[in-house]
């Protein structure tokens, strides 16, 4: 990606694979006009992996790329997830679809759950960029009826923890993902498994691969900036994978 800074700033990248992912080679390089800039590692929940950098203005560019080999181990379940992951959190405002969640999905649980709530989101909203606005959540991604992955995931999470399902985003790679970009999944707590929902279903959910794990958005943004405005200049972000990728959306799956 390509940055133009006004003023001096700090950086917080979610780029990274995140621990315990495979890796054969792993390389992060970042250039502020052309000359390298050191970059600081801080581990957060979950695994993710966090790049920290300050820099003066000027354009700076990010080059990160990494091969994986073979997948990881499903993530452990901490006994304080089912607390964090019910709560409602700034874009998944499972408190204000609580009422609208039991009305709609009355009697399930356990898979069952998570398959209609998939299959409802899938069928309920339109994928289109520019749909909703950076700040909005899953209310209002329900009232516009459209919206990108971060939106389905962020409906989808809301509509689980109104159902007492603890659930919470995950930014991912995704071979096969088109327009290829960063892609946003869900994770749900069910019968002591965090298994993986992709209301979107615009990628194969066993090539996906863990960059940040988070209560929504917030803590799974790819990139943080403080103290000055920054533009967005390029973004370019490839995935692809060596093996054959299919996806049933009636099968359990676990974020490898």
């Amino acid at each position: 990606m390509t940055l133009e800074v006004s003023d001096p700033t700090a950086f917080m990248l979610a780029v990274s694979t995140a621990q315990g992912v495979p890796l054969e080679s792993e390389a992060l390089v970042v250039r502020l006009d052309g000359e390298p800039i050191a970059t600081r590692e801080l581990g957060d929940l979950h695994g993710t992996r966090l790049q920290l950098f300050d820099t003066p203005a000027g354009f700076i560019d990010i080059d990160y790329r990494a091969t994986v080999v073979g997948r990881a181990q499903p993530v452990p379940v901490d006994p304080l997830d089912a607390i964090t992951y019910l709560r409602p959190s700034r874009y998944v405002q499972s408190d204000t679809l609580q009422p609208f969640a039991r009305r709609t999905f009355p009697g399930l649980e356990g898979a069952a759950l998570l398959r209609e709530v998939s299959a409802w989101v899938h069928d309920r909203l339109r994928y289109e960029a520019f749909s909703t606005s950076p700040t909005g959540g899953a209310v209002e991604t329900l009232d516009s009826g459209a919206g990108v992955c971060r939106d389905f995931a962020h409906l989808t999470a809301a509509l689980l923890r109104g159902l007492d399902v603890p659930a919470r985003l995950v930014s991912v790679y995704a071979p096969e993902l088109t327009p290829p970009d960063f892609h946003a999944v869900v994770e749900a707590l069910v019968e002591g498994r965090w298994l993986v929902v992709d209301s979107t279903r615009l990628a194969p959910r066993t090539g996906l691969v863990r960059m940040a794990t988070g209560r929504d958005a917030t803590d799974t943004a790819f990139l943080t900036n403080t103290l000055a405005d920054i533009h967005l200049r390029d973004l370019r972000v490839e995935a692809t994978s060596d093996d054959e990728l299919s996806d049933d959306p009636d099968e359990l799956v676990e974020l490898g």
